[in-house]
Formats: structure tokens, C-alpha cells, sequence
């Protein structure tokens, strides 16, 4: 299958939200120490509503996580790259071996799939350059499916979060 002719995956099943369920998430997707009163007190339900829904929400698959956002320069990782990742051969066991390398590597934080001129973009954070390049040998030049890479050092992150439009 070459990157013209890639197959779209079919959408997942999209759970019904109504507006009480996009306003809770709206607050708690920022903040999940919010407690449930004071959700129920903006959103206009009781606090058992909220506590409720919050359960569904996670049950059904809408709230995936609830992780702490952390400083990385703080916590010694103040180099952020976005790379850019093109690969040679586009068939599933070659795609699955590179998505498998990504998920088990530490420096690794997103790693996306995508259409266009390469393949993948990935967002890796590291202790310095030097440790980088490290990983760049390791993911990419000792790779034989991996043809390019290009990789934007950060200088600035202007915006950088999870939280949906809601």
C-alpha cells in the first residue's frame, strides 16, 4: 500500500453527549481536582449528577485519562523536537513495528500517523541534544524503514495542551 492509496480508518463509535455532559467536561478536562459541588453549582445539576456522569464518561471511553501535566524544563527535560518521520515501506507489519519502537521509547511523548509527504510526527523531549541525536540513532538511522527524518528544535512553546474546543 504506498501513501496515496493508505485506507482511512473507519471512525469509532461516537458516545451520545448531551449539553450537561459537554459543560462537565468542558470544566474538568482543565482541572480534575474540581470537585463535583463545584461543577454541579456551574453546570446547573446536583453534585451525585455530576459524579455519575463522570463515571459513564470514563466507562464509555470519553474521559481516557486523568494525568498530571508536568513542568519538563523543571524536571531536567528542556528540549522539546518535533520530527517529522518518513518511512519506506507503508505495509501493516512495517507500520506496526515502528508505532511498537515509539510506544516502548521513554522520550517519545506523542507520535502520530498522518497523511501527506511523510509518514509520521512525533513530539520528543529530551535532557539536552546530545541525548537527541542518541535517540535519533537508536529510532531512526539504525531503522531500515525509516528514509528521513526532520526535526524542528522548539525555541518557544507558545501553546502546547489536551483540552478540546468543547
Amino acid at each position: 500500500m504506498n501513501k496515496r492509496n493508505a485506507a482511512i480508518p473507519a471512525a469509532a463509535a461516537k458516545p451520545v453527549l448531551d449539553e450537561f455532559d459537554r459543560r462537565i467536561l468542558a470544566l474538568y478536562q482543565h482541572d480534575t481536582r474540581i470537585v463535583a459541588e463545584q461543577i454541579a453549582d456551574r453546570v446547573g445539576l446536583s453534585a451525585a449528577s455530576v459524579q455519575r456522569r463522570l463515571k459513564r464518561l470514563r466507562e464509555t471511553g470519553v474521559i481516557v485519562a486523568e494525568t498530571a501535566m508536568l513542568n519538563r524544563a523543571a524536571l531536567g527535560f528542556p528540549v522539546t523536537c518535533i520530527v517529522g518521520v518518513d518511512v519506506e515501506y507503508e505495509r501493516a507489519e512495517h507500520l506496526d513495528s515502528f508505532k511498537k519502537l515509539m510506544l516502548k521509547h521513554r522520550n517519545v511523548q506523542q507520535c502520530y500517523y498522518v497523511t501527506g509527504e511523510i509518514d509520521f510526527i512525533l513530539v520528543v523531549t529530551t535532557r539536552d541534544l546530545a541525548e537527541y541525536e542518541a535517540f535519533t540513532r537508536e529510532a531512526f538511522m539504525n531503522n531500515r524503514n525509516v528514509v528521513s527524518f526532520t526535526t524542528y528544535v522548539v525555541m518557544d512553546a507558545v501553546k502546547s495542551g489536551s483540552g478540546l474546543p468543547l
